[in-house]
């Protein structure tokens, strides 16, 4: 069972009906007890870093999601997911995050050029690095979907994939068994689906 962690941030069908479209048995939940028996975690997120980070905080799910993670659970961490992953972010100021992967979050603004906006909004090709499980079943170069306007950074030794926006950026890390992708998979077509897959451990779609 792969459980999404529903800490009030971000709409989840997409993720749950791509998450069911590879054969996984999905449920959305806060439930302790649920996650606890989940196979996998997923750790969603759209919005504000802070804001995401304080109700993960109130809830008690920061200490929770570490503990899970330190048990050796898989835990895949999907855009503002990813980024929570990390130590820090520097999103309108300085926020503590999981520190699940080494590394901290900076913003896009003044280290791509000036005439490439912000957020990166649409497709853009993986460069992957490596060899990572989660990236098995697709190929370098294939296409995903972004929105985003901070990255990842200071994480050399844990980077599985960047993409090209005017500079080399980090969008997928790996730390053991905690991964992050900075894009959408369930808006990415057959390639999402089939990181999906990976992460779940289904047959890959064709």
């Amino acid at each position: 069972m792969i459980a999404i962690i529903d800490y009030g941030v971000g709409n989840l069908f997409s993720l749950s009906s791509s998450l069911r479209a590879v054969g996984a048995e999905v449920v959305v939940t806060d439930d302790r007890e649920i996650l606890k028996k989940a196979d996998r975690l997923i750790l969603p997120g759209v919005g504000a870093f802070a804001d995401a980070a304080a109700k993960l905080r109130a809830d008690g799910l920061d200490s929770f999601v570490r503990e899970q993670a330190a048990s050796g659970k898989p835990l895949l961490g999907i855009c503002l997911g990813m980024q929570l992953l990390f130590e820090k972010s520097y999103e309108f100021g300085e926020h503590q995050g999981l520190g699940l992967i080494p590394g901290e979050i900076v913003p896009m603004q003044g280290t791509i050029p000036a005439d490439l906006k912000i957020p990166q909004i649409g497709w853009n090709r993986l460069q992957l690095k490596g060899k990572n499980p989660l990236f098995q079943h697709i190929q370098d170069g294939d296409y995903v979907y972004f929105v985003h306007s901070y990255y990842a950074s200071g994480c050399d030794p844990y980077v599985i994939a960047t993409t090209d926006y005017g500079i080399e950026m980090t969008v997928a890390a790996a730390h053991g068994n905690v991964y992050g992708c900075q894009f959408h998979p369930e808006k990415s077509g057959p390639v999402g689906l089939k990181i999906l897959a990976a992460f779940c451990g289904t047959e890959a779609v064709q």
